[in-house]
């Protein structure tokens, strides 16, 4: 299928869809460094703009619109956030670039908090906008450690169906592969990669510095090297010091390659930007594989069902 993406960052999402066999035929962004990763390792025609400034029009038209919108402003660690945080008002503009391009299918992303945001009423009205604008819409919480990403990493997942494509939705949300009994740990994920520090065949194999203080908080809890890795984190506005999770040898924290490897990045993908940034473009990320396993059912869509 054709994908519209919206929010793109350094392309987890649209790479897993890539490898399921879908085109990209329009992405954006507006930080630099996740733009430059992102033509770099995924689509060199991602374009760069404030999304304020681009005109819907100019999109072309696509079978689905993905997206994480930004989600800063919906996170249960962001203690501060409110109903009229204006970063909650961006999925307007996926709203209404589904409203206007009409796309067989929509997803979006987001974090757990969004559910609880506003006591529900977020969700509920984010829902009957996209009721309003002719979508079928169904939303799933997951962990995408039951997915097989070595991860503890909740997340909100929102699909949506053009109503003239039928009764029932023709999207059949990916069961789960995995379980407590068979999670792949954070030590599974790791313990085949280079020393720690040695750049020379890896530029982003090096990390953060910050000291290593064990408390229930972040960044801050120790790490089971028999589980999925704790989420990895994002300060998603650039300001403060990086928040990598501590290596499960409980004596330093996650290096940029590692984090990407929990994100299920490929050992290729090159991150541009300084420490960081790329940090943060990975915490910002879907799993790869996750968007795989979503385009997987895309494909199968196309191949099996009478939708268009």
């Amino acid at each position: 299928m054709n994908i519209i993406s919206l929010f793109s960052g350094a392309g987890g999402l649209d790479l897993g869809l890539i490898q399921a066999g879908h085109r990209i035929i329009w992405a954006n962004d507006i930080d630099e460094n996740a733009v430059a990763t992102y033509r770099a390792n995924v689509d060199p025609n991602i374009i760069q703009a404030d999304i304020k400034d681009i005109q819907i029009d100019d999109i072309p038209n696509g079978d689905v619109v993905v997206g994480g919108f930004p989600c800063q402003g919906f996170s249960i660690a962001n203690m501060r956030r409110t109903v009229d945080d204006d970063r909650n008002l961006l999925y307007q503009f996926f709203y209404r670039t589904i409203l206007t391009k009409q796309p067989s299918f929509f997803i979006a992303e987001n974090v757990k908090g969004i559910l609880s945001l506003g006591g529900g009423t977020i969700i509920q009205t984010i829902i009957k906008d996209f009721n309003e604008a002719g979508y079928k819409v169904e939303y799933h919480l997951v962990n995408m450690a039951d997915y097989g990403v070595p991860q503890h990493r909740e997340r909100v997942i929102i699909i949506g169906q053009r109503n003239d494509l039928g009764e029932n939705m023709l999207f059949h949300f990916p069961k789960p592969t995995h379980s407590k009994k068979n999670w792949v740990s954070i030590k599974d994920a790791l313990q085949h990669l280079p020393q720690a520090g040695d750049t020379t065949h890896d530029p982003n194999n090096y990390g953060s510095n910050y000291k290593i203080v064990v408390r229930n908080f972040t960044a801050h809890r120790k790490t089971n090297p028999d589980l999925p890795s704790p989420t990895i984190l994002a300060r998603g506005n650039g300001k403060g010091g990086v928040c990598a999770i501590p290596h499960y040898n409980g004596q330093r924290r996650l290096t940029i390659r590692e984090s990407a490897v929990i994100q299920t990045f490929p050992l290729d993908f090159v991150f541009y930007g300084n420490m960081g940034s790329c940090y943060r473009q990975i915490g910002n990320a879907v799993p790869v594989h996750f968007g795989e396993i979503l385009g997987n059912e895309l494909a199968r869509i196309e191949n099996q069902e009478r939708w268009m």
